[in-house]
């Protein structure tokens, strides 16, 4: 084994299984040192909520606990990568430092300033890719030099670079030094979430309804494969999108792919091995297009700084959105007066989870459906409470939502009915009354509509509309209605500029564009898409 020590610096990745950097890692140098360190902003954590906060630390845990099963630990530090390596290089004697690649521009200027301390100092760094399914920098590569700015434009590419890579062995130990000084609890172990200044931002997340880690991520990959063989089986595909179970454990694996506890190639490849065995045929590719949109929002923000911002982004679409504190309050505490949304949002704070049909349903509320506020505030929301919040891949899924990129049809024709939606979702009311116990006993009839019971039945529900539960904020149909001719302008003034070229439509309230950001390098004309099916809530 060569001579000097190695360090793995952990930042999304937190697990052993399909690593290759780690793997890599422990085959150079006499010592194996796996480091994490709290910047301030590493895997999301500067805008992280409690919730999200208190899964990485398990994640953490997790990890940690691992490695003391093999004889070594997790070290974690606090403070500046480049300060800490540039001590550590030279008490530890470092030759190696490894670490999986982070493919989104906000993480770009810090591993650009380790990759020069590493020059200075003589020691090599390695940089493996494994968060995603292919190298977003090929893709672009491939593309001339530009994202693919549609999403089958994107898969014309990955099919021209060919399947991504199966998973990499996991790690054996036996031959692998991990040195635990007698100082480790001191200097070394991970603090509580406490000593790290993270407490619950409202009693109820007290309550403890996911667990991170990798052990618990394999756990729930097992049982979401056994789903999956059921489903393939029934002759139908992604069961918690055909059945949508909103009241079930916690089972969704989005969390633990967002920081790695569970690799997304190992994932990938197990979906469409267990199709192709059960059914003796050829994996379709819609098997796993959720991932594929993963890979495709990752692939959009590369070289974007402003890719979560409206202004200054050149794929976004600039529209006029209505600036309301009041409204865009009552949405985040799930007090919009729509038993449907505030189910939804009190989920959402409590537990920093939602489903996809919910986040779907939410968003597009305070959007172009209802409120006419601005994504961007949205994502602010979703950014600090879920627990899979990913920079590019949650502004990617508010921007489509919206109608301000992604989409074939600029006016998207499906805006969620916040009544209608929900007693299609929920149609016994139990996922309502389970978030909003205000309305336990209101009639099915009347609990996605509370206002249009007469006062007898609110009061023998114990719930008189505008005293125990709020008024509409709006009245969905004149909103909606509003919205609709907002977004004809906003189609008109494109045209008008050359933007935005619309063609006939046989619909009328929806009307085909093609789009021309000028500020998009090598952009010449595409037209985008509508198959979004989204991402988040795997």
């Amino acid at each position: 084994m060569p001579g000097g020590a190695t360090i793995h610096w952990f930042r999304l990745g937190l697990r052993l299984h399909d690593n290759p950097a780690l793997l890599e890692g422990m085959t150079l140098g006499s010592e194996f040192y796996p480091v994490f360190i709290f910047d301030g902003e590493v895997a999301g954590t500067k805008t992280s909520g409690f919730n999200r906060w208190r899964f990485l630390h398990d994640s953490l845990e997790d990890l940690d606990q691992q490695f003391k099963n093999h004889g070594g630990r997790l070290f974690v530090f606090k403070g500046d990568p480049c300060d800490i390596f540039r001590e550590l290089f030279v008490e530890w004697g470092i030759k190696y430092l490894t670490f999986e690649n982070d493919p989104e521009p906000i993480w770009a200027e810090r591993d650009n300033r380790v990759r020069a301390l590493c020059e200075e100092m003589g020691v090599e760094w390695i940089e493996r890719i494994s968060h995603t399914l292919w190298n977003p920098e090929i893709i672009i590569k491939k593309n001339g030099g530009s994202p693919p700015i549609t999403y089958s434009a994107f898969m014309e590419v990955v099919n021209v670079i060919g399947l991504p890579p199966r998973p990499m062995p996991d790690p054996i130990f036996e031959k692998v030094n991990m040195v635990v000084p007698e100082d480790f609890e001191q200097r070394f172990a991970l603090p509580s979430l406490e000593k790290l200044g993270v407490f619950p931002e409202c009693e109820a997340q007290q309550k403890k309804i996911w667990k991170g880690g990798e052990t618990r991520a394999m756990e729930l990959f097992r049982i979401r494969i056994l789903h999956e063989e059921e489903a393939f089986r029934g002759g139908y595909c992604l069961p918690n999108q055909y059945m949508p179970d909103l009241l079930g454990t916690p089972k969704s694996l989005s969390a633990f792919l967002r920081f790695g506890c569970l690799s997304v190639r190992k994932f990938y490849w197990k979906i469409h091995d267990t199709y192709s065995e059960l059914t003796n045929d050829v994996s379709p590719s819609h098997l796993t297009a959720q991932l594929i949109w993963r890979e495709y929002f990752y692939t959009m923000s590369i070289g974007n700084i402003h890719f979560n911002k409206m202004k200054e982004n050149p794929i976004c679409l600039d529209i006029d959105w209505r600036e309301d504190e009041e409204k865009l309050e009552k949405w985040t505490k799930g007090q919009t007066g729509y038993p449907w949304i505030d189910a939804c949002m009190v989920q959402l704070l409590n537990e920093g989870w939602i489903h996809q049909v919910c986040r779907h349903a939410t968003a597009c509320f305070l959007t172009r459906g209802d409120l006419w506020i601005s994504w961007e505030e949205g994502l602010k929301v979703f950014d600090k409470l879920l627990l899979d919040a990913d920079w590019s891949i949650c502004a990617g899924n508010w921007m489509w939502i919206s109608s301000s990129a992604f989409e074939k049809f600029l006016q998207c024709p499906n805006c969620f009915c916040p009544v209608r939606y929900g007693r299609r979702m929920d149609p016994n009311g139990e996922y309502v009354r389970r978030y909003l116990p205000v309305l336990k006993d209101m009639p099915i009839r009347y609990l996605f509509e509370p206002w249009k019971a007469p006062r007898a039945v609110q009061e023998k529900a114990n719930c008189v509309v505008g005293r125990d539960y709020p008024e509409p904020i709006v009245e969905h149909k004149t909103a909606s209605a509003a919205n609709n001719e907002q977004m004809e302008k906003v189609i008109n003034r494109l045209r008008d500029s050359g933007i935005v070229h619309c063609a006939p439509s046989t619909r009328k309230e929806v009307r085909e564009f093609v789009w021309l950001p000028e500020k998009m390098a090598g952009g010449d004309s595409c037209q985008a898409n509508s198959l979004c099916e989204g991402i988040l809530g795997l």
